[in-house]
């Protein structure tokens, strides 16, 4: 982890190579890995197959959908990784019960944490909105509202007081505002 210091990362776990889901979920973040890099964004997956595993499946997926896998991933063959990031259960025998996905901060503090149920796949474009989110929230001090997007409008951070409480012309001014 010590390697991205200093940048944001997408640290996430999958059952198995060479399953449906977990191959589509890999063809959608090589696809957009660049958009990840654009915003100092890195990616690495964590799996208990073995290095050897990783290399035949990466190279299946550039065979089979022409996209190149360019991105860390980790083998668990011992659940020791997976099982000290909370990724998968403590009793677990293998890593086929969760999908897991850590967005890590530059500081290396973990900012969002999404678990999936095996049978479905995860949302890259949702990941890249979280990601986009909270360097947004960072950089403008500002919250972003449901369904945010980049580009839309954030919230202010309330100040709950009583004056300004009392000061605002609509009940709900005081603690739901657009920033201008």
């Amino acid at each position: 982890m010590k390697d991205f210091a200093g940048r944001w990362l997408v640290f996430f776990s999958h059952p198995a190579d060479f399953t449906p889901v977990c191959t589509s979920e890999f063809v959608a973040f090589a696809r957009a890995a660049d958009r990840f890099a654009a915003m100092d964004c890195a990616l690495m997956a964590l799996s208990v197959d073995s290095l050897y595993a990783h290399f035949a499946w990466v190279r299946a997926i550039r065979d089979r959908y022409g996209e190149e896998v360019r991105f860390p991933i980790v083998e668990d063959p011992t659940l020791v990784i997976g099982r000290a990031y909370g990724m998968v259960a403590q009793d677990a025998h293998d890593a086929g019960a969760v999908r897991t996905v850590f967005v890590i901060d530059p500081a290396q503090v973990v900012r969002a944490m999404i678990c999936y149920p095996v049978e479905i796949g995860r949302s890259v474009e949702e990941i890249l909105r979280i990601v986009a989110a909270l360097q947004a929230a960072d950089r403008e001090q500002a919250l972003p509202p449901e369904g945010w997007m980049p580009g839309q409008p954030l919230l202010a951070q309330p100040e709950p007081t009583l004056d300004s409480v009392l000061a605002a012309d609509d009940p709900m001014g005081w603690f739901l505002q657009e920033r201008k």
